[in-house]
């Protein structure tokens, strides 16, 4: 079948603005695209579609720019079936390997307002309602996370002279922002010196009397906090990378030595710490940091307090998580994803200041736009023009409420706990870590193999050095062993298509200094049962154990050499 031509002409063009020339005309394409996506939500089958990624590419390798115009109706077709067909079911109960996960469908109905209204949130005159919204949606989060006084948000929550945060297009800009203000009070204006901003990072390195400047994360620290590193001049090497403990937070003791280290340097090897990152869910693991802690030794070291909240700050809606974040109200700043556990859609970051002048520090301004006196949020904002995109995130504030979030984390929570549960009792996995975050890190590994692992740690912490050290090399050898065998499972499961976990490699396992391959399950889609779950286990044992029987042969073969290690030695010894 061909598309129908179109006859190009500026009034039929007309016709594609705004509304078209009858609202029958606008239900009408209006109904065909929700169709077309109910049929998506309702289709069974793999979560990605079967068509492999070299088929794809050739789908999609036109070189020139369409010159006639289409239909719509025709281009609608075109994306049905070449994208929305071959796109990833981020929404199925089964889907639990990444932070993207299922919406509410009143999303769908906002991005058609937001699309619609086509608001410029980087001046009032292209966003008047909206930036109202913006200063109150941000007031609700600030006094969520800090927790200032009632007088606090009523004077502020339209002040037009501050800001208590942006936002942002994502996370990634969120912890940027944060970074950048960090950097400017580090470096500040100060006697004939202008400030970082506008003299450069070397020439304040050079008045200020240091040879290096530094931020420092968790190891598991996004890798966002590199990136704004390197954007701002500070260098991906200067972002210090401290060891984390069993549960996947900083390790205090080795932050502190680090902090030590730095101080002891002589003059001409002086180091400014900009800014120490705190983490409230990490994004591999869901544990969250001693916010507590880290904000008493960025004090000590005079250092900027940030905290990247991404993935749980929302977790804060709910009061029984609060502990969880003992401290974070004492941050400099803090970073929110309002596309994860706001369960709103693709994308949208927050970062909130404890202190109301700070986004001063980069505040700037235009001669045709966001000009100094004028009311833009615009002249707080790293980004220029901005969609709408806060009220997807406001409204389900209003919808979902407290009491609605707090259904769902709990759900997310019992999901978390009961695979956790079955998984530790089916005999062929192992769990790491306690999850805090709805966050699970797991391995399949056979019975035997685990066993073998569990009586080489015993003779390694509690036998002589040289047993200890035999130990040790086996640990390392099996753990290499069963590495593959779990990249090789989460290739498989890729293949099967009927559920989907994400993997990566954790160094902070009782195994450590081995680097353990894990599979990744992020469980806080509300649609995902504990019936799915059950299958989903059960889909991962069986296939495992279809793979394990090709390493068996290498396992029996690390066995028989260690064996016969023990005997030659021993033979010696006679």
């Amino acid at each position: 079948m061909t598309d129908k031509k179109v006859d190009s002409n500026l009034e039929y063009l007309k016709k594609l603005f705004i509304m078209p020339d009858s609202p029958d005309k606008f239900i009408e394409f209006g109904h065909q695209l929700l169709e077309i996506l109910h049929h998506l939500f309702q289709e069974r089958g793999g979560i990605h579609s079967s068509i492999t990624l070299p088929q794809l590419s050739m789908i999609f390798d036109q070189t020139a720019i369409p010159n006639n115009p289409k239909l719509i109706k025709d281009v609608l077709i075109e994306i049905k079936d070449k994208i929305i067909h071959h796109s990833v079911k981020v929404g199925s109960p089964y889907y639990i390997g990444h932070m993207t996960s299922a919406i509410p469908y009143f999303m769908i109905l906002l991005e058609m307002i937001i699309a619609a209204l086509n608001q410029n949130q980087v001046k009032i005159e292209t966003a008047k309602a909206s930036s109202f919204v913006e200063r109150e949606f941000l007031a609700w989060l600030h006094r969520l996370i800090f927790q200032r006084t009632d007088r606090f948000y009523e004077r502020n929550v339209q002040n037009h002279r501050i800001a208590l945060g942006n936002i942002t297009s994502d996370g990634t800009i969120g912890n940027m922002t944060a970074l950048l203000v960090a950097r400017e009070k580090a470096f500040p204006p100060k006697g004939g010196f202008p400030g970082c901003r506008i003299a450069g990072f070397d020439k304040a390195l050079k008045f200020y009397g240091y040879k290096r400047a530094v931020v420092i994360v968790s190891a598991r620290g996004h890798y966002s906090i590199k990136k704004a590193a390197n954007l701002l001049g500070i260098g991906e090497e200067n972002v210090l990378s401290i060891p984390v403990d069993l549960c996947n937070r900083i390790d205090i003791d080795a932050l502190k030595e680090t902090l030590k280290d730095i101080e002891s340097r002589e003059i001409d090897e002086r180091t400014k710490v900009i800014a120490i990152v705190g983490i409230a869910g990490t994004t591999e693991t869901g544990n969250i940091d001693n916010l507590d802690a880290l904000e008493q030794i960025s004090r000590d070291v005079d250092a900027y307090y940030h905290i990247d909240a991404c993935w749980g700050g929302s977790a804060l809606l709910v009061e029984e998580y609060r502990t969880l974040f003992k401290g974070i109200e004492r941050a400099d700043s803090v970073s929110v994803d309002a596309h994860k556990l706001l369960y709103c859609p693709m994308s949208m970051g927050i970062v909130l200041f404890r202190s109301e002048k700070d986004l001063n520090y980069i505040r700037h301004s235009s001669q045709y736009v966001i000009r100094r006196n004028s009311v833009d949020m615009g002249r707080f904002t790293v980004e220029g023009s901005r969609s709408f995109a806060c009220l997807k995130a406001w409204a389900a504030l209003k919808i979902i409420g407290r009491q609605g979030y707090s259904l769902l984390f709990g759900h997310a929570r019992n999901s978390t706990e009961y695979f956790k549960q079955i998984l530790d009792n089916s005999g062929d996995f192992e769990t790491f870590s306690q999850p805090e975050l709805f966050i699970l890190a797991y391995r399949f590994i056979p019975n035997a193999a685990r066993e073998k692992l569990i009586e080489w740690c015993k003779i390694s912490a509690h036998s002589s050095k040289e047993k200890s050290k035999e130990a040790k090399q086996n640990i390392r050898k099996i753990n290499h062993l069963i590495n593959g065998l779990n990249i090789k499972l989460h290739k498989a499961l890729r293949m099967d298509d009927t559920t989907f976990v994400s993997r990566t490699i954790l160094e902070s396992t009782q195994y450590r200094p081995n680097k353990i391959v894990v599979l990744r399950a992020v469980l806080i889609n509300p649609l995902t049962s504990e019936h799915i779950l059950d299958e989903i286990l059960e889909i991962q044992k069986r296939i495992g154990l279809q793979i394990w029987q090709g390493f068996e042969p290498a396992y029996q073969k690390i066995l028989e050499k260690l064996v016969n290690e023990k005997r030659i030695k021993a033979t010696r010894e006679i």
